[in-house]
């Protein structure tokens, strides 16, 4: 077993994983969509609506070979569920659960990512549990990288779909208003952003497997019932990037499959006279569900299940996935009172009320300088092979500062300015520990506590 400290070094260094999309591999998930429609025909189900133009994504955009560091992917697995509701952390620090996963993978510069013993052991108990959130992180890391690629000139950003859709819709049955009768969602928007202008919001849905690449195909063709969920604008122009990330528990390489689906929609241009405005609190609006396929002739078609964006509403959800953002960003940092400032009712904010830290006053719950910048946070101890670890979530403190005091449409200009420069990842020998810096301005960091022996009695993390 490795001593804690190499495990910490271990987690900056960079490593491989294979990235597979092709014309053979939408042929399989054709397949697989033909498949479950002639299975579902046969139970007597109900069909399915899928997107209706699945093809790969160019190696421009996306190598097939993509280098990647585990302690960057479990910092965007981490921002990525701190809105998600899960466990009993009422709204703060839901991403921990990310932590778990520091000793599942392994690799090197000149190697591909694989699971280790100890992620041969999670997956014995937890298989679908590791796969699904390993799966999340890696998705996300590349449709950031892929989404930047395509579009240099503006940031992008990891929206959690649930909760920016709450803001228009009941989805289930815990939600107030008209419910939208329809369990299939998209987990995740990427919204492709610059200060000023309309935003591009792309539904992202990721999925994992311990499986091989026939399981993967199975969950790409799931996957596209999920994206087709959400319209934004014309009917079937909704561009989607889908995933499914394979972790084999044999010898075979960790793969990470990917298809998009095209479309000229998604972006949010807004009505006349109506003009997003980022530090307007947030809105509770009552969208009626529903998506509206377009008039054949003079007849209107019966409208189908879903959620449906119209250009009456871009604005409205252009400020929503601005507010869930900033949330999320708060939530991170532990401070329930700056979450719930960006949330409705419905959203969750009530669950964000009741439970502060210093964060927010002029006595901080945890704040640490890590490679130069100072950082308002909040943090947590556990044990890794014995020792114990402290890990550190926050954001610099100047952006924590506006969007807390809602001044969004700032703290946009700011991280937009700094998107080439601010993120970073290191061994920070000062705090000693990784540090990974995001370009919206969020830091994860992990250490050994001091003053600890080495030989500290083993363990399992937990």
């Amino acid at each position: 077993m490795k001593p804690t400290e190499e495990v910490l070094q271990d987690l900056t260094q960079p490593s491989n994983i294979s990235v597979h999309s092709d014309d053979a591999l939408v042929g399989k998930v054709e397949a697989a969509i033909a498949a479950d429609d002639e299975k579902r025909k046969e139970n007597e189900d109900e069909p399915l609506r899928r997107k209706p133009d699945l093809v790969p994504i160019q190696r421009a955009e996306l190598p097939r070979q993509f280098e990647v560091t585990l302690w960057d992917v479990l910092h965007t697995l981490a921002r990525a569920t701190a809105l998600s509701w899960r466990g009993a952390g009422r709204g703060l620090a839901e991403h921990w659960g990310a932590l778990k996963y520091t000793q599942a993978l392994a690799g090197g510069r000149d190697s591909f990512l694989g699971l280790t013993d100890e992620g041969h052991r999670i997956a014995d108990h937890y298989k679908s549990l590791q796969s699904g959130e390993l799966g999340v992180g890696f998705a996300l890391t590349l449709a950031e990288h892929m989404l930047r690629s395509r579009f240099p000139d503006h940031s992008v950003t990891i929206v959690p779909a649930d909760t920016a859709l709450r803001a228009g819709w009941a989805l289930t049955s815990r939600d107030k208003g008209e419910k939208v009768k329809y369990r299939y969602r998209p987990p995740y928007f990427a919204e492709v952003w610059r200060p000023g202008e309309p935003s591009l919001a792309i539904p992202l849905a990721c999925k994992g497997n311990h499986g091989n690449s026939a399981t993967s195909a199975d969950q790409l063709a799931s996957a596209s019932v999920h994206a087709e969920a959400v319209h934004i604008g014309a009917w079937n122009e909704t561009p989607s990037l889908l995933f499914s990330t394979e972790l084999p528990t044999d010898e075979g390489t960790m793969t990470v499959h990917a298809l998009q689906a095209p479309g000229s929609g998604g972006r949010l241009f807004p009505a006349e006279g109506r003009e997003a405005n980022l530090n307007a609190p947030p809105v509770q609006a009552n969208v009626m569900p529903d998506i509206h396929p377009p008039a054949e002739g003079l007849v209107a078609p019966e409208p189908v299940r879903g959620c449906h964006v119209q250009p009456k509403d871009y604005a409205w959800f252009q400020e929503s996935l601005a507010h869930t953002t900033a949330a999320g960003l708060m939530a991170f940092t532990g401070s329930g009172l700056a979450t719930a400032r960006h949330l409705t009712d419905r959203q969750g904010r009530k669950r964000f009320t009741g439970f502060e830290h210093a964060a927010s006053t002029s006595v901080q719950d945890a704040a640490h300088t890590l490679l130069g910048t100072e950082y308002a946070g909040t943090d947590h101890v556990f044990r890794l092979n014995g020792p114990r670890v402290e890990a550190f979530s926050g954001v610099a403190v100047d952006l924590f500062d506006l969007l807390s005091g809602g001044d969004i449409k700032e703290y946009r200009t700011l991280v937009h300015a700094s998107r080439h420069t601010r993120p970073r990842l290191a061994f920070d020998k000062d705090w000693g520990g990784p540090v990974s810096v995001h370009a919206d301005g969020s830091v994860f960091a992990l250490r050994l506590l001091p003053g600890q022996d080495e030989e500290s009695r083993p363990g399992s993390a937990r």
